[in-house]
């Protein structure tokens, strides 16, 4: 792939991102490749722009984002219903979906022109509030969905089934189901899983159970995922890749699937997912 035209967006807040921005933009330009920049990202690199995630997604042949994982998840929610391959630049702190440093932002840069990337196609999650009372819109996520208790500081009973058949009911602090890509997340700190981004299959991992025989379960990515919390005078929200919590009234279903389309993922051709975990989580080989 040699994209023509780049749409660059940034975690604003992040120091020095505008420096960096007007350095992949002139780096761009250099390689002959159009430059588009989202509203925000222009305002802190000192340029004008009025296009949102959306227009830029559907406009350019592959999105650079300098941030961190949350700053890719975020974009990833706005893109709609564009499938544009994103390419992540690590201005955050760990970085597991991002595939290069902002120090060598050149190289990546070359790498892009001269459409030398490797692709991931990551699937991605459907997640449906069912409530008798609401209609609520399905959301898409990217790592996970996460049922947690308010701040009341009690365990909640969560009734799981996978493709209509009874699990269990969780008594825990909450439930996280993870993509592949989502399990050096969340589910990771709660004791889940490490999975191959393309393996296929989703994670249903118990945060701090109250029975210690409750662990991770991995199901088939086709199966549907029910889960109903059964104490509804405690609150109950509902989060989809960390954004604003829905609380999940009496009687509601929470539903999760494949979602139908999937995110690619742009990398370094020398960046590989093994490569990545062992950086990331310091596994040196050795016990020292």
């Amino acid at each position: 792939m040699h994209p023509k035209t780049v749409g660059l967006i940034a975690h604003s807040g992040k120091p020095g991102v505008g420096e960096l921005i007007n350095s992949l933009a002139a780096e761009l330009s250099r390689h002959s490749i159009s430059v588009l920049l989202e509203k925000g990202t222009a305002t802190v690199a000192g340029k004008k722009s009025d296009l949102a995630v959306a227009q830029i997604a559907a406009k350019a042949d592959l999105i650079v984002v300098a941030g961190g994982d949350g700053t890719l998840l975020s974009v990833a929610d706005q893109m709609g219903e564009a499938s544009t391959p994103i390419f992540g630049i690590n201005v955050g702190s760990l970085g597991f979906l991002t595939t290069a440093s902002s120090q060598s932002f050149r190289e990546a840069v070359e790498c892009i022109a001269e459409g030398k990337m490797t692709f991931s196609h990551r699937t991605l999650l459907e997640v449906v509030l069912r409530d008798a009372k609401e209609k609520h819109e399905p959301m898409i996520a990217l790592n996970d969905a996460v049922l947690s208790r308010g701040e009341v500081s009690r365990l909640i009973r969560l009734r799981t089934r996978v493709n209509g058949e009874v699990l269990t009911e969780f008594n825990a602090d909450g439930l996280i189901i993870a993509t592949p890509t989502g399990s050096t997340a969340y589910s990771l700190s709660a004791g889940g899983p490490i999975m191959e981004p393309e393996s296929g299959v989703f994670v249903i991992t118990p945060i701090c159970p109250h029975v210690l025989t409750n662990r991770s379960i991995i199901v088939s990515e086709n199966s549907v995922i029910e889960v109903e919390a059964t104490e509804p005078d405690y609150p109950v929200y509902l989060t989809a890749d960390g954004r604003e919590p829905l609380r999940i009234a009496k009687g509601a279903t929470v539903e999760v699937r494949k979602a139908k389309k999937k995110l690619q993922l742009a990398a370094m051709p020398n960046v590989s997912f093994f490569g990545v975990v062992r950086q990331k989580l310091k596994w040196s080989g050795s016990n020292v």
